[in-house]
């Protein structure tokens, strides 16, 4: 008796394990393109224009490293946000100096504007282990 419910045990281990694992992959399709960008008005900046909150999160169960968004038409530069956080590289931004952003970390940074800026995941790796 004690032999069956110890194989029960170990094939309800085995289930949830599959089960778990299934889970984790789902959570992460191993593209950037899982990254979340949000955005939110935070009233009038000091030049007197709408003041944006952008945070950009992984909520991923693996790291991404490399990270690029979109930015053409947009100057991190003169919207004195530090080149560590967003870099300006031709059509397209280096996030966090392209060091990795861990599972449900996340990157922020405000700029203003009169409308908010379209940034999208431009490309990145996902590093799982």
């Amino acid at each position: 008796m004690a032999r069956i419910v110890s194989v029960a045990a170990l094939l309800t281990i085995f289930v949830l394990g599959l089960a778990f694992r299934g889970a984790s992959e789902d959570r992460c399709s191993r593209t950037p393109k899982d990254i979340k960008i949000t955005q939110k008005a935070e009233g009038i900046g000091k030049g007197g224009k709408p003041k944006w909150s952008v945070t950009i999160s992984n909520p991923c169960l693996c790291t991404v490293l490399e990270l690029k968004v979109t930015c053409d038409g947009f100057d991190p530069a003169a919207q004195k946000i530090n080149p560590s956080i967003l870099a300006k590289q031709g059509k397209v931004c280096l996030v966090n100096n392209g060091d990795p952003i861990p599972v449900n970390k996340s990157v922020s940074f405000t700029y203003e504007r009169d409308a908010s800026f379209p940034f999208a995941v431009s490309g990145g790796q996902i590093g799982c282990s």
